[in-house]
């Protein structure tokens, strides 16, 4: 007797010690101290949107341990949002795609799917193996070099439209023998001076006009009236336009400005009547003296603007 006894005791203490220490691992506190359950007077929204809002976090925290839900009341919740029948629940809160077998058998305590697997991460959610991305690329565009250009042909007649701006020709100077003194008119003709020589100087960004005396003293003189910043502007813009087209992008609006005129042969005292104007001459013979020529002249500027261009591509 005494023997069996020793052994019932032996046996219970065994027991007991498996029991306790089967009931430590399941009392180790989960730390479910983010886990938010969304309140909503629906039942089931208020599980399904749950599981949104708290997606990555363990689904014990929101049935065993905080008593939120119910196992039961949680499968059957989300049982027709399963992986494998590729349902996703979209709510206000996020995405959440049903339960894997896993996680069934957790919640249904082994009626369907597969029971002992970890409950850490209890729920899942699609992730997106690729997905596109959208990017929006500035490029700035603008006239090229001073020589990559000298006016000589319209953007009527084929003129790269990434190339200077360039006024309309002025009217002919009659003919003359002398050079300079036909291209200084030219110049008068093309701004709407006229008259004598005098020693005229204009701003190349508001075309506005200047006399200057025999003592260097320079007097204001009005604007000249066949060139406006206006115009400029306009021809900024539309070879802006052209140029975004060309990179399959579009032009920014408000980027595009007019700058310095551009030249390659500046000239020197009465060639020249005010810096950065950018000077262009057109000679022509005369048709019995071949002696004399009239000249018209053109003016250029340089311009810049933005382009807006949207790559979109996929990333892993």
């Amino acid at each position: 007797m005494p023997k069996l006894l020793a052994v019932s005791i032996l046996l219970l203490l065994l027991l007991g010690a498996g029991y306790g220490v089967s009931q430590a691992a399941r009392a180790i506190p989960w730390d479910c101290s983010d886990w938010q359950a969304f309140a909503h007077s629906d039942r089931t929204t208020a599980i399904l949107e749950s599981l949104a809002e708290n997606r990555g976090k363990t689904l014990y925290c929101g049935i065993d341990q905080s008593d939120t839900f119910a196992k039961a009341e949680t499968w059957q919740a989300g049982k027709d949002r399963n992986e494998r029948d590729d349902t996703i629940y979209s709510g206000e809160r996020g995405i959440f795609r049903g339960f894997i077998a896993a996680q069934e058998g957790w919640l249904t305590d082994g009626e369907s799917g597969i029971t002992g697997v970890s409950r850490d991460r209890i729920f899942e959610f699609p992730r997106e193996e690729k997905r596109r991305v959208k990017r929006v690329k500035r490029i700035r565009v603008g006239s090229g070099a001073a020589d990559a250009d000298t006016c000589s042909t319209d953007l009527a007649a084929g003129r790269p439209p990434g190339n200077l701006l360039c006024s309309d020709w002025g009217g002919w100077r009659v003919y003359d023998t002398d050079r300079p003194s036909r291209y200084r008119q030219a110049r008068y003709i093309r701004v709407g001076i006229g008259g004598l020589p005098i020693r005229w100087e204009m701003d190349w960004r508001t075309s506005a006009l200047m006399r200057r005396n025999q003592h260097g003293q320079r007097t204001a003189a009005g604007t000249a009236t066949t060139i406006t910043p206006e115009q400029w502007m306009t021809q900024a813009e539309a070879a802006a336009v052209s140029a975004c087209q060309a990179r399959n992008a579009k032009y920014v609006a408000g980027s595009a400005d007019f700058g310095r005129g551009h030249n390659a042969n500046r000239g020197s005292g009465n060639e020249w009547h005010g810096d950065n104007l950018g000077w262009f001459y057109d000679n022509e013979q005369h048709s019995t003296n071949m002696n004399q020529y009239r000249a018209r002249a053109r003016q250029s500027r340089a311009w810049t603007a933005t382009c807006k261009k949207t790559i979109r591509r996929t990333r892993r």
